[in-house]
C-alpha cells in the first residue's frame, strides 16, 4: 500500500469514527415508530406512562415469516394501507401508522405485473388514498443483483434520498440466487440495515419459513433473525383456517400483543381482535 492509498484509508476511517462513534452518556430518545399495535403501560420515574408498542421503528427494519399460502401478501396490504393512512377504521384494529407525510415505497420481486397490481390497487382501496405517495414497482424479471442495484436506485438516486418513511420488499429471498449463500445472504441483509440506517426509513420484508418448522429459511433467514428489530411470524389457525394468527417471535423493544387477522368477501385484509388458538393454547400444557 502505498502512503497516498494509506492516507486515504486514513481519512475514510475518520469518517466512519464519526459516523460509528456512540457517547454513552448521552440521553437518546427511542427511535420514532412506524408502525404500532396498542398500547402499554410503564412505569418510570415519572409516574406512569402509556406508549405505543412499536412493531417497527424508523431506522431499523423488521421481517414477515410464514409457511406458504398464509396470506403473507394479505398481512403485507394491510400494514402498508395503515402505514399510509394512520389508523385504518374497519380492517386495522389496534395497528397504527406514523408515517409523518412520508412515501412508501413497495418492491414486489414474486408476482407478474397483474398480480403485483392487484395487491397495489387494494392497498389504495383500503385506504382511499391515490398514488402520490405510495411507489409500486415489480421486479420479477430482474436477476437478483439487478434488484438489489434497482432498489439503491430508486431510494438515493430517484428519491434522492428523502421522504421516504416505509420500504416493503416482497419478497426478500429474490435478492440472492440461493437462500443458502452464506456471502450473498450477508450482503442482502446488509443492505437491508444500510439502506434503513442512512435513509431513517423502516424496511419490511417478507421471507418463508422452512417446511414443518418455525424458522425461517436458509441461511439468509438466519441472518434476519440476528439483525432484525422484529420478526413477525404468521400461522394459520388450527381451528378457524379463515384466521391467520400474527405473533411477534423477536423483538428488541417490547413485544405487540398476539392478533390474527381474515381476508373479508371483498379480498381485504382485516384485523379480527386478539387472536384465540385453542388447539395450540391446549399443547402447551
Amino acid at each position: 500500500m502505498t502512503d497516498e492509498e494509506k492516507e486515504i484509508k486514513r481519512m475514510h476511517m475518520q469518517l466512519l469514527e464519526g459516523d460509528c462513534y456512540i457517547d454513552a452518556e448521552q440521553d437518546l430518545e427511542y427511535p420514532p415508530l412506524a408502525l404500532s399495535f396498542g398500547e402499554q403501560t410503564i412505569q418510570t420515574k415519572k409516574g406512569n406512562k402509556t406508549y405505543p408498542v412499536p412493531i417497527g421503528t424508523f431506522g431499523n427494519f423488521s421481517f414477515v415469516q410464514a409457511p406458504p399460502k398464509s396470506k403473507k401478501t394479505f398481512f403485507i396490504s394491510l400494514l402498508s394501507a395503515v402505514f399510509l393512512k394512520g389508523t385504518l377504521e374497519g380492517f386495522g384494529g389496534d395497528l397504527k401508522g406514523h408515517r409523518e407525510g412520508k412515501c412508501l415505497i413497495h418492491f414486489d420481486t414474486e408476482q407478474g405485473k397483474f398480480h403485483a397490481q392487484k395487491v397495489f390497487k387494494r392497498v389504495l382501496d383500503m385506504t382511499g388514498l391515490t398514488k402520490e405517495c405510495y411507489h409500486t414497482f415489480g421486479l420479477r424479471t430482474l436477476s437478483y443483483k439487478e434488484r438489489i442495484d434497482f432498489i439503491e436506485y430508486y431510494l438515493y438516486d430517484k428519491m434522492e434520498g428523502e421522504n421516504i418513511g416505509m420500504v416493503v420488499i416482497d419478497g426478500m429471498a429474490d435478492l440472492v440466487s440461493d437462500v443458502n449463500n452464506i456471502e450473498e445472504s450477508n450482503l442482502a441483509t446488509q443492505k437491508i440495515m444500510e439502506w434503513s440506517a442512512k435513509l431513517n426509513c423502516h424496511i419490511v420484508t417478507v421471507i418463508h419459513s422452512n417446511f414443518g418448522s418455525d424458522k425461517p429459511t436458509g441461511h439468509l433467514g438466519s441472518f434476519l433473525e440476528k439483525k432484525a428489530e422484529t420478526q413477525i411470524q404468521l400461522e394459520l389457525n388450527t381451528v378457524n383456517k379463515d384466521l391467520v394468527t400474527v405473533s411477534c417471535k423477536r423483538s428488541r423493544g417490547f413485544s405487540f400483543d398476539n392478533f390474527s387477522f381474515k381476508v373479508n368477501p371483498l379480498g381485504f385484509p382485516v384485523v379480527e381482535g386478539a387472536a384465540y388458538d385453542p388447539l395450540k393454547d391446549f399443547n402447551k400444557f
